[in-house]
């Protein structure tokens, strides 16, 4: 949606720098750092003005003069996302929220922490974890803010089991577009109190309004945890255990698939080999990474016992176990090291994060593999197992920009809408950003998305927060 805002001239800067507590970066003293995310392919945006408030009345301030003067104003957190949401696109104010990173209180009671945006995702999970607890929600990158994981609604490895971020927020405040301060949802167990307005905050990417402290659920932390790394030949038989692991009752708390050339790119990158290539005689073509947790050992053991059996009759060529703290970190650096890994051989790169249903998910990246040879880049996949949530990129170190992104586009196209044949969607857990916008129309239809624009008016009716994201 394209609008008219106006220009951020210098007495509206002196006015923002006036009216907060916190630091305000103009001109060359904004880091170039802020002018993109980690998918630069979407463009880039270079912001009049940043601000890191000190609290939630600096936010508040800044944005009132943003909507007296119909400025854009962008959120942003550690700038990490993948779809060009947190980039000012039209100009205007960025407002940094990494500044706002305190964990200010932990209800043992009703097993809930109160935390501001800026909090990594790294920090909250150790720090709950020493005091017995876990916050369930992983994404692949740990150094995350909350907000930012709760803005997109991030999943994780571990959502197969506990859920994604939205399951464990319970309260919100929030700074409307117009510079109001409002709170969303209650440290509850349920609730039916009209609509559920905290649910379109999470996920909304900064366009309904800025986060400035949550409310989160914790659980009591398992006491054991194990990981199996299970080799198969080929994808079709590694993804196919999935159901069977499911209908045999295990409950996994993460189950990722991967192909084997990107565990080679990623063992190249941390200069380690953990996953084994060749066993019986025969090449692994695939892999299932699954843990386990549980109160005790005796438990774990059954459900490992259990475990091997079901994939060793789907097809497994061995069951590789990891029951250490060590053992489990080597299992697991390989796979957190995929979109690193990738980057570091890559000069252009783009990608998907689409969402099918598991027991489409062989055949749909069977598809994806096969469509991927019509083009001049290479494919890289990996993902979820347990929630159909798929990672696909696009890489080339020999195209030109241009055209990359034009036969990109067409490939996107092409798998966004076998996707959406299959019973899946555009998005797991990215978003939609900038750089996803024009496949969420085409795919989601003009209806969905005309409501999702009324939305949007609701609560932004000058458009002004996070301008050209989403819709």
């Amino acid at each position: 949606m394209n609008r008219e805002y106006n220009a951020v001239t210098n007495e509206i800067k002196e006015q923002i720098k006036s009216s907060v507590e916190g630091k305000v970066y103009v001109g060359n003293e904004i880091n170039e750092d802020f002018f993109h995310d980690e998918m630069p392919i979407y463009g880039e945006g270079i912001p009049d003005v940043v601000v890191r408030p000190k609290n939630t009345t600096d936010v508040a301030n800044v944005v009132k003069i943003c909507y007296q003067n119909n400025l854009p104003i962008v959120p942003r957190g550690a700038g990490t996302g993948l779809t060009g949401a947190g980039v000012a696109i039209k100009g205007g104010v960025m407002i940094d929220l990494k500044s706002m990173n305190q964990i200010l209180e932990y209800d043992d009671d009703n097993f809930v922490v109160r935390v501001q945006p800026g909090v990594y995702l790294n920090d909250l999970a150790q720090d709950a974890l020493s005091r017995g607890y876990m916050y369930p929600p992983d994404p692949g990158e740990k150094f995350a803010t909350i907000g930012g994981n709760v803005s997109t609604n991030a999943g994780g490895m571990r959502a197969v089991k506990y859920g994604t971020t939205r399951n464990y927020v319970k309260e919100m405040e929030v700074v409307l577009p117009t510079g109001e301060i409002t709170r969303f949802g209650a440290n509850v167990a349920k609730t039916s109190t009209g609509y559920s307005l905290i649910n379109l905050m999470i996920g909304s990417e900064g366009t309904l309004g800025i986060i400035t402290e949550l409310t989160l659920k914790l659980i009591t932390a398992p006491k054991e945890t194990v990981s199996l790394v299970i080799p198969y030949e080929n994808l079709d038989d590694c993804i196919s255990t999935v159901p069977k692991l499911f209908r045999s009752n295990l409950n996994p708390q993460a189950i990722e698939f991967m192909e084997r050339e990107i565990v080679l790119t990623s063992e190249r990158f941390i200069g380690k080999s953990t996953f084994p290539k060749e066993l019986e005689g025969i090449e692994i073509g695939a892999y299932l990474l699954v843990t386990f947790d549980g109160e005790n050992r005796d438990m774990l053991d059954d459900i490992v016992e259990k475990a091997a059996e079901v994939v060793i009759e789907a097809g497994a060529i061995d069951v590789l176990v990891a029951d250490t703290p060590a053992k489990i970190k080597d299992a697991w650096a390989a796979r957190s090291s995929f979109l690193e890994a990738i980057e570091a051989e890559t000069e252009l790169l783009d990608e998907c994060d689409v969402v099918v249903p598991i027991n489409k998910i062989a055949k749909y990246i069977n598809f994806v593999n096969r469509e991927g040879e019509n083009y001049d880049f290479s494919v890289k996949s990996f993902g979820h197992a347990g929630d159909g949530n798929l990672h696909i990129y696009a890489c080339s170190n020999s195209m030109e920009k241009e055209e990359f992104m034009r036969q990109v586009h067409e490939f996107m196209t092409v798998i966004y809408q076998k996707a959406y044949e299959m019973g899946g969607q555009i998005s797991g857990e990215h978003g939609i950003g900038y750089g996803k916008k024009e496949y969420l129309k085409q795919f989601e239809g003009e209806l969905n998305v005309n409501l999702m624009r009324e939305i949007k008016k609701a609560f932004d009716p000058k458009f002004i927060l996070n301008p050209n994201k989403i819709i």
